[in-house]
């Protein structure tokens, strides 16, 4: 996912650039008027469309990111391009802890995030006001198949004694 800070002013999604620089991709004799989206009028729209998310839960994932980026930016000799759905979740899972800690897995659930799909949601989300740019490869399904929540954010802080036990009782609680 990209940054998109452009959006079109008409319905639909010809021109989203899904690069970084959020330009517009035009076709031939196409001619598309585009306008600056803020942050705020984005959260504002998903807000009347869909309200099962907290603003937390938006800013934490742009947040979220940002450290992807920047991660793959450091790998990539500081060249920016676009970041999957499964990269995107390890760097939530990587921010959270260095950003939550312990407390990770409770701020999210307390904006409504309680499974990776949950981040799909938001991400797709951004994506249909304008604020993020996706490929035809990407999808809300690139998120269903993440990590376990107790496993990502609990067992980390865990005693090793105790994490096998969670381990267990996670795996009871996925086959029920």
């Amino acid at each position: 996912m990209h940054y998109s800070w452009i959006v079109p002013a008409r319905l639909g999604r010809q021109g989203l650039s899904d690069g970084a620089s959020g330009g517009a991709i035009g076709r031939a004799n196409d001619t598309i008027t585009m306008h600056e989206v803020t942050f705020e009028e984005a959260l504002n729209l998903i807000e009347a469309k869909d309200p099962r998310y907290r603003r937390e839960a938006y800013l934490f994932v742009k947040e979220a990111l940002d450290h992807t980026q920047r991660m793959i930016g450091k790998q990539n000799r500081g060249r920016l391009r676009h970041v999957t759905g499964q990269e995107l979740l390890a760097g939530i899972r990587d921010f959270a802890l260095a950003q939550y800690g312990p407390m990770a897995m409770t701020l999210l659930e307390e904006w409504g995030i309680r499974k990776c799909g949950d981040f799909g949601n938001i991400v797709f989300n951004m994506v249909d006001v304008g604020w993020l740019a996706r490929t035809d490869k990407d999808s809300r399904a690139d998120f269903e198949a993440g990590y376990d929540f107790i496993e990502a954010f609990r067992n980390p802080f865990l005693p090793a004694s105790k994490v096998a036990k969670a381990e267990a009782v996670s795996l009871h609680a996925r086959d029920n």
